[in-house]
């Protein structure tokens, strides 16, 4: 919705997928973009977190990545300087989260979530379950309340794959089957 308005001017991200307004805006110059890989994307946003003022990587030297950054030779390897990320607002999903903050995440969620709240000045979790102060183990949780700035619950999330099996098959001809069960 954002995109569509034309309220956003830069776009940093690892992947922006096939989305025609996005390109149609690129295209017409209206948009900027800023492709990262994605370890360097999560790096960025911890680095912003933590108050780091940069960081050296050798991931991207001698390509487009590397335009117009500062490099360096360390032990005879090229490395680029990476900067921090830092947001004014940073919305996250957890699985479950008191009312104080506290965020606990499932699978994937662990990720991006975390880095990203203590990056940005103001954290809106949005979270399945939420919980009073106190009944969440604190050894489960991952991004502590001072990080969150607003707390909601969701409703009715779709579960699209929680479980995938697909049937036997042969492998390369050579007669035997192969099961694999994908959770």
């Amino acid at each position: 919705m954002l995109l569509a308005a034309k309220q956003i001017a830069k776009i940093i991200a690892t992947y922006v997928g096939d989305n025609a307004e996005f390109e149609r805006q690129i295209k017409a110059g209206a948009l900027e973009a800023e492709l990262v890989p994605q370890g360097t994307f999560c790096e960025r946003m911890r680095a912003g977190g933590a108050g780091i003022g940069g960081f050296f990587t050798p991931t991207g030297v001698g390509t487009i990545v590397a335009e117009r950054k500062e490099t360096r030779v360390i032990d005879g390897r090229e490395y680029l300087l990476e900067l921090p990320l830092h947001a004014d607002f940073a919305f996250v999903k957890a699985f479950r989260g008191d009312r104080l903050g506290n965020l606990v995440y499932r699978k994937t969620a662990r990720n991006f979530n975390p880095v990203m709240a203590t990056a940005a000045d103001v954290t809106i979790a949005e979270v399945e379950q939420l919980a009073e102060p106190g009944e969440i183990d604190p050894d489960t949780v991952v991004t502590p309340g001072i990080y969150v700035t607003h707390i909601l619950q969701g409703h009715a999330y779709e579960k699209r794959i929680e479980r995938r099996t697909t049937r036997a098959r042969q492998l390369n001809g050579v007669g035997g089957h192969f099961w694999r069960t994908l959770i």
